[in-house]
């Protein structure tokens, strides 16, 4: 989503700058009205051009965001001021990009802003939803309690994800390391065969001449050839961070075998779990399935969630709008159906996420049960079949002298 810097007036009669993300203009606009600012002008920050792959985007990991969210609920149980908390964290940080941010709002709350708005303030450096739980805190006065449900929260997803990256690991080293021994049979060693078998005068079966011209070819345009790779690759890379190309990738991503089902679950733990932190606080229906939707991390999935915001705003049911989204499961339509009639829809999102996070490792553990030798029989037979290709007519022809 794009994001704007806004010119606006609080209603205690200041002035103040403010970047927000939002999906338009419009839509920014009647957010901030409707949060009692008067919105002076709104304009996107000056586009800087960045390599996709050789820029490294200044971020903050969420293990660093984790720890200081612990630190801050702790600070305030014990009583410090909320501006001496915040001065006193980020001098503490190592990152030199996350103090930075911190010292923005740390300025902005000692100059009245809420901590909320200080947070929203900094754009897509820090989750939506995490200013929408701050501000669910301050205005219901347990903003320790909020910071709570959000660190709990960010643990869950985060060792969901440490899970899923730990489990991936494995298959993908070996992908590479298949790759790699391939790209030097093709470029080095298959080439070296082409003099020795030009001494013979014999003609080579098809699979070894197709297989002997593929390998010059790499040899002797590897330059070329790893170029026009860069290049797609730098596109691709170039376009996912388009949102049409983020939408298209998203969608393909749910449609692997397997991997699809896994990256469909997360998404749908992430949503449950966040929409259950925003009801739990205490905030409307609305604006908290709003936030859910932007939190979710797949772009496809999170437009279609978006798009059960009006029907729910029309007075019908959750589970209803999901089931007809057609991309949550039943018994989690279900869950959410009771939590619905039962008026503990919070407490039955926790559950749903549980439910959801168990389909999640048992389909890590089927990943990791079927990829492994899988990836280890396809790239054998693939190494396999190239090294038969070349040595099968030497063998031939060894045959024949004697």
């Amino acid at each position: 989503m794009p994001e704007y810097l806004c010119r606006l007036g609080a209603p205690d009669g200041s002035v103040l700058e403010q970047r927000r993300v939002a999906v338009s203009a419009d839509a920014l606009r009647r957010e901030l009205e409707t949060e009692g600012f008067h919105v002076f002008g709104m304009t996107p920050p000056a586009l800087r051009f960045k390599m996709p792959l050789l820029s490294r985007r200044e971020k903050v990991s969420g293990q660093e965001f984790l720890i200081f969210n612990t630190q801050l609920r702790t600070l305030l149980r014990a009583g410090l001021p909320l501006a001496q908390s915040l001065e006193l964290l980020s001098g503490q940080q190592a990152n030199p990009y996350f103090r930075t941010l911190l010292a923005k709002v740390y300025q902005q709350v000692t100059t009245g802003i809420s901590l909320s708005d200080a947070f929203l303030s900094m754009g897509d450096n820090f989750p939506r939803l995490y200013a929408n739980t701050l501000r669910a805190g301050e205005r219901s006065g347990d903003l320790e309690g909020m910071l709570q449900r959000y660190t709990d929260y960010q643990r869950l997803m985060e060792a969901a994800r440490r899970k899923i990256v730990g489990a991936l690991t494995y298959p993908a080293v070996l992908i590479m390391l298949a790759v790699g021994l391939v790209v030097l049979l093709m470029t080095y060693v298959i080439p070296n065969f082409t003099g020795f078998y030009k001494q013979f005068d014999a003609t080579l079966p098809l699979p070894t001449r197709i297989v002997i011209n593929v390998a010059n070819a790499f040899h002797h345009h590897f330059l070329l050839i790893g170029g026009v790779v860069f290049a797609i690759v730098f596109g691709l890379r170039f376009w996912s961070r388009t949102t049409r190309g983020r939408r298209v990738i998203d969608r393909w991503k749910l449609r692997f075998p397997v991997l699809g089902r896994l990256t469909h679950m997360f998404a749908l733990s992430q949503f449950t779990r966040s929409l259950g932190v925003m009801l739990g606080g205490g905030m409307p229906m609305v604006p908290a399935l709003e936030t859910a939707c932007s939190s979710v991390n797949n772009a496809h999935l999170s437009e279609r969630f978006i798009r059960c915001v009006p029907e729910v705003r029309e007075g019908q049911a959750l589970s209803d709008t999901l089931e007809r989204t057609e991309m949550v499961p039943e018994l989690a339509v279900a869950m959410m159906r009771v939590g619905e009639a039962t008026g503990a829809l919070p407490e039955m999102l926790s559950h749903t996420s549980d439910f959801l996070d168990e389909e999640i490792d048992f389909l890590l553990n089927r990943v990791v049960t079927l990829l492994e030798p899988a990836v280890l029989v396809f790239m054998g037979i693939v190494v396999a079949g190239l090294l038969l290709a070349v040595y099968y007519p030497l063998l031939t022809l060894v045959t024949k002298m004697q």
